[in-house]
């Protein structure tokens, strides 16, 4: 019984120093994973991918090699996500998660957005999954990225681009969404029983992308007709009256925005009411 004690207390003080032991066995990655979510309009992008450095190595054309498969980073190849359809570069793609590989070149880059997320390597793949693949030229940055990085930029309402550079190389792939479609059902749905902020989101989206600034204004009112006024609100209304020519009364609205402003002990909105009025001054 002593014997079988003894082993059993050694087997769990080697059980433990193992334990202990793989705990310890942690090292930072060479290639570390990223995994960011990007807003665009109402839509979401996801990416997930790992970050190879240059380290003192020349990427394109010999870590990396002219005209052959990349997995667009490392250990893995890199995903994208989007949250809805999109379109790229004329070119329709279907909401959901792709596989992101490439060809680099000197004058051109092929991109593949494949569909098979099982497929992880840049040898061969099945064509036929591939669910796009279209052509990049790339251009020379004047500063050097170390780390690879994937971001998404130019943002507007309805279009970005998915932007990836590293060493002395960037690859901007624009795409675009149907955030109108969806913006506008959003505003025929709640405006069947608005309140003064959706009446605001409403009129300021028309501002905004150029619509009909005649109804812009119609809701304006209506948001401030319900919740009072609000600095912020009469600011926008006034830029709605300054592009429908309605100057005097623009102005009139500044004013009033700034002495709200002033009032909340808000400073910017004052400045920025000087300059607009200076504009419309100007335009007389």
């Amino acid at each position: 019984m002593k014997n079988q004690l003894q082993l059993l207390f050694t087997a769990a003080c080697m059980l433990l120093f193992l334990g202990v032991a793989e705990a310890q066995l942690q090292a930072p990655a060479a290639s570390p994973n990223a995994k960011v979510i990007y807003n665009v309009g109402l839509s979401e992008v996801h990416i997930d991918y790992n970050r190879p450095s240059m380290k003192d190595r020349t990427v394109f054309g010999d870590l990396v090699p002219f005209g052959e498969g990349w997995r667009t980073g490392a250990n893995s190849s890199t995903k994208v996500t989007f949250s809805d359809d999109v379109t790229i570069m004329g070119n329709e793609l279907a909401a959901g998660t792709y596989s992101l590989f490439s060809v680099p070149g000197q004058d051109s880059w092929e991109i593949m957005f494949h569909s098979n997320l099982q497929h992880n390597t840049p040898g061969p793949r099945d064509a036929s999954e591939d669910a796009l693949v279209i052509k990049i030229s790339p251009k020379h940055m004047d500063f050097t990225m170390e780390t690879f990085t994937i971001t998404v930029n130019n943002l507007r309402n309805s279009s970005a681009e998915i932007l990836m550079m590293w060493e002395n190389t960037a690859i901007a792939i624009p795409f675009e969404l149907d955030t109108d479609s969806k913006v506008m059902a959003n505003i025929e749905r709640v405006l069947a029983g608005p309140t003064g902020r959706d009446y605001f989101v409403a009129a300021s989206y028309y501002y905004e992308e150029g619509k009909d600034l005649n109804q812009a204004l119609k809701w304006m009112n209506k948001s401030i007709e319900l919740d009072g006024d609000r600095f912020w609100v009469l600011r926008t209304k006034a830029l709605i009256q300054k592009d429908l020519r309605q100057y005097d009364a623009a102005i009139k609205t500044l004013e009033k925005s700034s002495k709200l402003a002033e009032e909340w002990g808000n400073a910017g909105y004052p400045r920025m009411n000087a300059e607009t009025i200076a504009e419309i001054k100007a335009m007389r």
